[in-house]
């Protein structure tokens, strides 16, 4: 057996998968045990797969007219041919990638000694993911040039094409964002090859999900009408079907190494893929409301036959998932793998169908014209018609729907009401009030991103710090509350097989090196109040303004740091200690001075910040934007009393019933002891006093 601290070989598999000595004659691990017989090879599903899918995609994109290319001038038939292709290969390798990389995080069994290096099967699925990558890094590479002909209009051999290539990169936003996916990728391979343990696994993991979001720029959705809502429902889609489709490849290739632990991987990922297919159901359905005009756009437009096409293959999968369910795994318990095999080589091919399809849509033009040339600027720039005129009773009507925070608020809602009862049927107590909490923090997220606030808050200043005021404050206080930590950990199973579940993973979290810095006091002061500074002096705020993604960045970040300080003060789920009552109502009196001090500067500057947006958003009076800037400040400075003065009452009541605890705990002390505390104080004094006599006496 391998100990902890022991490194993994580059070129073979982790020591645990091989006996320490060549008389050992234990018997081997479920991850250890021999392959069964292979009925179908991986390399042929794989070999099947692929091609069909490239064939799809090109019969698809001859449908629908989308090898034409999309510049005036005509690249060559090399790019208008090799650009979809490459989009196809690098979706591929994505999925494959996290595929392998999500289930060694998640849902294949460790090493056998219950160390953090890799067992076998994680260590052959890390091998796959690395591969894959390589091949994912080099097509976003291949796609970065591609696109820079395709939308110069120019042929991969013209003159000064590398100096085009760079410009692409560096200047224009899709150039911008493949180059950032390379760039993520490339460090989640770095990470890879540097370490071999599981934790390292799930940050790679983390990582290749992040390089997959900048493509949701890409395609129709970061410049259409409705921006915002296509911009995170390309989102959630690649996220959707790169779990899915990865999942079920590692699983094919890797049956035969995972042995004995083929019925519980599979069950696993079919949770998976079962939320994996909800996401992109629903997702999907956004995607086609966004890009289509009627119903029948459906049957009379070649990119709503695409979309039929896409649905007829969604509903296939569905069926099978479900078939998975209920015959696949109960036949791998019984040691039956023919079925398995061949309905995932099935599903397989299906997946590969629908990627193509996928892809061609992406190169498609759909019937609602995704750039429109409206002549209401305003319009174009918010993705929506301008809102009328701010009143109270309007930020309480008003509403647009963002469609990915109502998900995931609904999600959080319906997630913790089922833990709830499921802690009830089993006899145990959960506090009402702290559901309540919960639930009360869900609608105010609800409120914030698709009420009142998020529609006036890219229109005015002011309603705009009502909304960071929101999500900062109002919306993490009462999450806090509700404990979720707590209720999941009562919740979720502890897994044996040395695999990490949800529940290990938020264990490793909550008691992480990186947790205890951030549960300091300084750190999550400055990180709550020195985010205001940071972004409302200098260029992000109008960056957040101009760009959907660094919008959608700065509502996580004012969560997260808003739930990170409330924690702090009032948290009751497990964690790093927090400090003593009477230091957090210091930090709260403290963060909210600052908080005042940033009101009062942005009452009292002279300088107007975002100004390019409030021009471009046709509001020209400088001293009237200058004036609503000022009443920013004054929100920035009373908003936040409620929810402190709500938090300074629990950490006082918290404290009260601190030192109720410590006095009952010493009692309870003395009565067993006899009060031993008690009487060797006494005897100390009087040690003391006899001292003194003595002294008295010599002098």
């Amino acid at each position: 057996m391998t100990s902890p601290s022991s490194a993994l070989p580059v070129s073979g598999p982790p020591s645990s998968a091989v006996p320490t000595t060549p008389t050992t004659t234990r018997r081997p691990a479920p991850e250890d045990d021999p392959p069964p017989p292979r009925p179908v090879s991986p390399g042929v599903v794989l070999l099947a797969a692929i091609p069909l899918g490239l064939a799809v995609l090109i019969l698809a994109l001859s449908f629908t007219g989308a090898l034409q290319g999309v510049s005036v001038l005509d690249a060559g038939p090399v790019v208008d041919v090799g650009l979809p292709v490459a989009r196809a290969i690098q979706d591929g390798a994505a999925a494959v990638t996290i595929g392998f990389l999500v289930l060694a995080a998640t849902a294949i069994p460790g090493a056998r000694s219950g160390s953090r290096t890799l067992g076998r099967s994680q260590w052959v699925a890390t091998r796959w993911a690395l591969r894959a990558g390589v091949v994912w890094f080099v097509a976003l590479l291949a796609n970065l040039v591609l696109e820079a002909a395709d939308i110069m209009g120019v042929p991969l051999t013209s003159p000064g094409f590398a100096h085009q290539v760079v410009f692409l990169s560096l200047h224009v936003e899709l150039g911008q964002t493949l180059l950032v996916s390379a760039c993520l990728v490339a460090v989640t391979l770095g990470v890879l090859l540097a370490s071999r343990r599981t934790t390292a696994v799930g940050i790679a993991a983390v990582l290749a999900l992040a390089a997959l979001l900048p493509l949701a720029l890409g395609g129709h959705a970061a410049g259409s009408a409705e921006h915002g809502n296509a911009v995170n429902a390309l989102a959630v889609h690649l996220l959707g079907v790169t779990v899915w489709l990865g999942g079920l490849v590692a699983l094919i290739v890797l049956r035969g190494t995972l042995g004995r632990s083929l019925p519980a991987v599979t069950r696993r990922y079919s949770n998976l893929a079962a939320m994996a297919f909800v996401a992109v159901a629903v997702s999907g359905v956004v995607n086609a409301w966004l890009r289509l005009q009627s119903p029948a756009d459906l049957v009379t437009t070649s990119y709503g036959v695409l979309i039929l096409v896409k649905c007829l293959a969604l509903t296939a999968l569905g069926l099978m998932g479900w078939w998975h369910r209920e015959h696949t795994i109960p036949a791998l318990d019984a040691d039956d793998r023919g079925p398995f095999v061949r309905l995932a080589l099935v599903e397989a091919l299906v997946m590969a169908v629908t990627l193509g399809v996928s892809v061609a849509l992406s190169r498609s033009a759909p019937p609602v014209a995704q750039n429109p040339i409206t002549g209401d600027v305003r319009y174009e720039l918010l993705g929506f018609h301008y809102p009328p005129h701010v009143t109270p009773l309007r930020m309480l009507t008003e509403f647009h729907l963002d469609w990915a925070f109502a998900a995931l608020a609904l999600t959080m809602a319906g997630l913790y009401l089922a833990a709830v009862a499921r802690l009830r049927r089993r006899g145990d107590h959960w506090s009402g009030g702290r559901t309540s909490a919960w639930l009360v923090g869900c609608f105010l997220l609800l409120y914030c991103t698709s009420g009142g606030p998020a529609v006036y808050g890219s229109v005015q200043f002011s309603t705009h710090m009502i909304l960071h005021m929101g999500l900062m404050m109002f919306v993490p206080l009462p999450l806090v509350l509700g404990a979720p930590i707590l209720l999941a950990l009562r919740v979720l199973p502890a897994r044996a097989d040395h695999s990490r579940g949800p529940r290990e993973w938020i264990l490793l979290g909550v008691h992480s090196w990186y947790a205890k810095v951030l549960a300091r006091p300084a750190v999550a002061g400055v990180i709550f109040a020195g985010s205001l500074v940071a972004f409302y002096f200098t260029g992000w705020f109008q960056a957040a303004l101009f760009d959907h993604p660094v919008h959608v960045l700065m509502q996580v970040h004012f969560l997260l740091s808003g739930y990170l300080f409330f924690w702090l003060l009032v948290g009751a789920d497990p964690g790093p200690q927090r400090p003593e009552p009477p230091l957090r109502l210091v930090v709260l009196l403290i963060t909210l001075t600052f908080h005042a001090f940033f009101g009062i500067a942005l009452m009292s500057t002279d300088a107007l910040i975002a100004a390019d947006w409030w021009h471009a958003m046709l509001d020209t009076n400088d001293a009237a934007l200058l004036a609503d800037q000022h009443s920013a400040g004054g929100i920035a400075w009373g908003a936040g009393e409620f929810p402190t003065f709500i938090a300074a009452v629990i950490v006082a009541v918290q404290w009260q019933a601190s030192d109720k605890r410590e006095a009952r705990r010493k009692d309870r002390q003395a009565d067993r002891d006899g009060d031993a505390e008690l009487a060797a104080y006494n005897a100390q004094l009087a040690a003391l006093a006899r001292r003194d006599a003595t002294l008295d006496d010599g002098r």
